[in-house]
């Protein structure tokens, strides 16, 4: 079931899907906090693909009554569409992932996920994989300079987990409702 929520520090509205017992932003976020970029620092690409954060600015950027997902709520998810082997399919959106050998990238959305790949990059300001990769932060840390964060390719079905996700590297947000 689709809905929206008012993002009340900017006037952005973002979709919601409920997915099991959860309600997710079925977009990437896109709230301007310090330490924010643009993908190429191109403002297009934040309209497309939401912000990319470091950890820490993660841990703080969505609105009122939503928070970044532990580890555990990411596999809750992925659990609750299937299983990490097929929920990247199920949870990509039906376009903009690039194509892989003739064959597109996108998914089926299934569920209304529609998860996009807003790339990522270490804090130094450079980027990489728009259209071919997106990864989202967890509120998960692994040690005291990592965390755990999900992540899609555009030629793979499944749903990778990761532990190695320096916190000072630039990734998607999606917002879980409290």
């Amino acid at each position: 079931m689709l809905n929206t929520v008012d993002d009340e520090r900017d006037g952005k509205k973002y979709k919601t899907v409920k997915l099991g017992s959860q309600m997710w932003m079925a977009e990437n976020l896109n709230y301007n906090a310090s330490g924010s970029k643009c993908y190429g620092n191109k403002p297009d690409n934040c309209a497309k693909y939401g912000r990319l954060y470091n950890w820490q600015t993660a841990q703080t950027v969505c609105p009122s009554g939503w928070h970044i997902p532990s580890d555990a709520e990411w596999s809750v998810l992925i659990n609750y569409v299937g299983g990490g082997a097929t929920a990247g399919t199920k949870l990509k959106a039906k376009s903009g992932w690039n194509d892989y050998k003739g064959s597109s990238g996108n998914g089926t959305d299934d569920y209304g996920f529609s998860a996009l790949p807003g790339g990522l990059g270490p804090s130094d300001g450079r980027f990489s994989n728009v259209g071919n990769y997106g990864r989202w932060w967890s509120s998960s840390e692994y040690g005291n300079n990592n965390a755990y964060s999900r992540g899609m390719d555009y030629d793979l079905g499944y749903v990778s987990r990761f532990n190695s996700g320096s916190k000072t590297h630039l990734f998607s947000v999606r917002c879980l409702q409290d």
